[in-house]
């Protein structure tokens, strides 16, 4: 697989923990034993077992620039009420709701031993750790904080009407996100470039024509009591674009819309930065999840997107690196085959599809966030009837840029507004 970031190896684990270790853990001013080096292995990874047994996922994947909030942002500006919120559902159906595995199931191959000995995959702290010493290089503010993603989202199908069978598509597309930190700039997002909807495989596509090439699908999704379906137009359609800023406030960060300001005056303490999200998990009284463990996950995965201080960024690293049942996937390459460290958030999350883990892919020699996952971990039966299978990803947004800009992006002329 290519290396689009140029490495020609995998970074050293030893340098990767060096790099990731407080200052008061140096091997050096221990006395150099094997027994105390393990020692150090350990409290780095600490102790998960009885806390992430009660935790859950959040909700849904990160912010607004991802495609749940998209339609988040979409609903935002119609209503004319709220900047993009960054807790709200998505197409797929997320909801928490099965209890999560306990870490040392859900470990799989590379846990840690009994003793302490093996790989550190166990726990994803020290990848990111890792990231955060990597994310507070210093950047330069600018006028526009610019993000592109490219997405996909993967659903089971069949005709409307519930005729034929069911074959699994994929929605496919990318957006840019410009947010506007200076005085009368504007926010503005083009959702679906280049965005087709197509069956997944060619027995997808076999299925699809099987049941007569129709035009408008129906996938299940989960609402009221009732549920209910989501309809997809197959092939490419037609970009839109928002404007997500309403007055001075540029994000939604939990209950509340912010300013950069706002954003700017966040705490870079770890610790400080989470009594901060604890602070909002306690006033936000319509949060999709009642965890308060994924909720400070998700908020803490938002803001290492948002315009925030590079030491801030990296303190929500360590937030995420502080929650229980955090775990540690080792060296993986995202969807669009670039190579970075996985983390998956602990429990999974009930979806039509079957039940769902969350990953982050992060790149530990930059400390950017290069992708979000959902990846199905207990197919349903709708599922395996279209042929997904454990371990398929149903849903992923890749970042492909985060920097300041000077100018405002341009919006497509066949853009809907």
């Amino acid at each position: 697989m290519k290396n689009t970031h140029g490495r020609s190896r995998r970074p050293d684990v030893m340098k990767v923990l060096a790099g990731a270790r407080p200052d008061e853990l140096d091997p050096s001013r221990l006395a150099d034993s094997p027994r105390q080096r393990a020692d150090l292995a350990r409290i780095l990874a600490g102790a998960t077992d009885t806390r992430a047994a009660r935790s859950r996922v959040p909700g849904r994947l990160r912010s607004g620039i991802r495609p749940f909030g998209t339609m988040a942002a979409l609903a935002a500006v119609a209503a004319s009420a709220v900047v993009v919120s960054t807790l709200d559902g998505d197409p797929l159906g997320v909801r928490p709701g099965a209890d999560p595995r306990s870490s040392s199931a859900a470990a799989g191959p590379g846990a840690a031993t009994s003793d302490g000995q093996g790989d550190l995959r166990v726990d994803g702290r020290l990848e990111l750790l890792s990231a955060a010493k990597k994310a507070e290089t210093s950047t330069a503010e600018g006028t526009y904080w610019q993000t592109t993603t490219r997405s996909e989202d993967v659903n089971v199908v069949g005709a409307a009407g519930g005729k034929g069978q069911l074959f699994a598509v994929r929605d496919t597309g990318t957006s840019k996100w410009s947010v506007g930190v200076r005085p009368e700039t504007r926010s503005l997002m083009v959702l679906g470039l280049d965005a087709v909807t197509a069956p997944r495989t060619q027995q997808d596509e076999a299925r699809w024509r099987a049941a007569g090439s129709p035009a408008t699908v129906e996938a299940e999704v989960r609402g009221n009591e009732e549920g209910g379906t989501l309809g997809y137009t197959m092939g490419p359609r037609r970009p839109t674009v928002v404007r997500t800023d309403a007055d001075d406030k540029i994000y939604a960060l939990g209950p509340q819309n912010v300013t950069y300001q706002d954003l700017r005056e966040l705490p870079s303490d770890s610790g400080e930065l989470r009594r901060e999200l604890e602070r909002r998990y306690g006033q936000d009284s319509g949060a999709e999840t009642k965890d308060r463990t994924a909720y400070v996950l998700r908020l803490a995965a938002d803001l290492i997107t948002m315009p925030v201080k590079p030491a801030v960024r990296a303190a929500a690293y360590r937030v995420m690196a502080e929650q229980p049942g955090v775990r540690g996937l080792g060296h993986v390459t995202d969807p669009l085959g670039r190579e970075g460290v996985g983390v998956a958030f602990p429990g999974t999350q009930a979806t039509p599809l079957g039940s769902v883990e969350q990953r982050l892919v992060v790149d530990p020699s930059t400390g950017e966030m290069l992708c979000e996952q959902l990846v199905l971990v207990e197919p349903s039966a709708r599922a395996r009837q279209a042929g997904l299978d454990a371990g398929t990803t149903v849903n992923y947004t890749a970042t492909t840029r985060m920097s300041w800009g000077e100018s405002q992006i341009k919006v497509p002329e066949n853009a809907k507004h």
